[in-house]
């Protein structure tokens, strides 16, 4: 793929829902999920070339991970054969819509990357790199994946977004984490709960200050119906969320950072250290990243939309 590529780097994780319960059994749901998977998928379907930088298993969920990735027109080209199974989550979703995870990932094939694998996989130019969430504090391939974004970083703009999991690592590993992290990247993008575990207490504000003063130049936060904030360089912004029917949030952020990602990449604003960045661009990738969000929200499971079905700006479904 061209240099104008984006590359996403994290797990494609197994989200098996819980559909029906009885006495003696469980009906179980599985799609195709984790957060980076989810933002390469809703990149390729916005029609952002996009490559899919994953350890695949050679298990049935692989499988079920690379016919869906490949359906969404996500270059699998530098992902990994893995022989590790793959890892599970199983959600159950409150009354609101909101999915509460139990996970399985003892020694799956997510977490043991080497650094020859990440050379390979990271060989061509990008545009951009995004990555976060677990890829970042599972051992043993953590400690590779941030060595890779210190090495990438000069020429290739970084998007890191930590989906703190507290059922599976202490949000301390990731608080202690977060300034090197923020050394090495452009834009980080944090869910209100994110914030809440890694910054007990602080306004999105405070928060953003804290994260520019240790590197970060674009910080964005999400903040479910109430919109999203970000600051660049301490310039502040904000938007609205869409009014929109939820059906349940999985996979929102994730979509939401597709649609930035999107929106700041047809604006020709990635490749960089984002210097030449406006407020302008930012707002306008704010909303883009509100309406595929919305747009997600709107059905069940991580399931973004094709560029051709994304609704017209103000044509969202009206809450109830």
């Amino acid at each position: 793929m061209s240099d104008r590529s984006l590359a996403v780097l994290g797990e494609c994780v197994a989200d098996t829902f819980v559909t029906e319960t009885r006495t003696s059994a469980l009906s179980l749901d599985t799609h195709a999920g984790g957060g980076p998977a989810n933002t390469a998928v809703a990149l390729a379907r916005l029609g952002t070339p996009t490559r899919f930088l994953g350890r695949l298993s050679h298990d049935v969920f692989g499988r079920l991970f690379r016919g869906h990735l490949a359906q969404s027109g996500v270059d699998l080209t530098r992902a990994v054969a893995a022989a590790e199974p793959s890892t599970l989550a199983v959600a159950s979703l409150d009354d609101e819509g909101r999915a509460d995870y139990s996970f399985h990932a003892a020694g799956t094939a997510d977490w043991q990357w080497t650094e020859a694998e990440l050379k390979a996989a990271t060989a061509e130019p990008m545009a951009c790199l995004h990555t976060g969430s677990l890829a970042l504090v599972q051992q043993p391939g953590a400690a590779a994946v941030e060595r890779l974004l210190d090495e990438v970083s000069p020429r290739t703009t970084i998007s890191l977004d930590p989906n703190v999991r507290p059922l599976l690592v202490d949000p301390a590993v990731y608080r202690e984490a977060l300034p090197r992290w923020c050394a090495a990247t452009d834009v980080l993008r944090l869910s209100d709960d994110d914030l809440a575990h890694l910054r007990p207490g602080a306004s999105p504000e405070e928060a953003a200050d804290i994260f520019h003063g240790d590197g970060a130049r674009l910080v964005v936060v999400t903040l479910g119906g109430d919109g999203v904030f970000a600051s660049l360089d301490g310039l502040r912004m904000s938007v609205d969320a869409p009014r929109t029917r939820v059906v349940d949030t999985v996979g929102a952020g994730d979509s939401f950072m597709a649609g930035f990602l999107h929106a700041l990449h047809a604006a020709g604003a990635l490749g960089g250290r984002l210097d030449g960045l406006t407020p302008e661009q930012v707002t306008h990738a704010l909303a883009f990243g509100t309406r595929v969000a919305a747009a997600v929200v709107s059905v069940r499971g991580a399931n973004p939309p094709w560029a051709a079905d994304l609704p017209e700006e103000g044509a969202e479904a009206e809450a109830d």
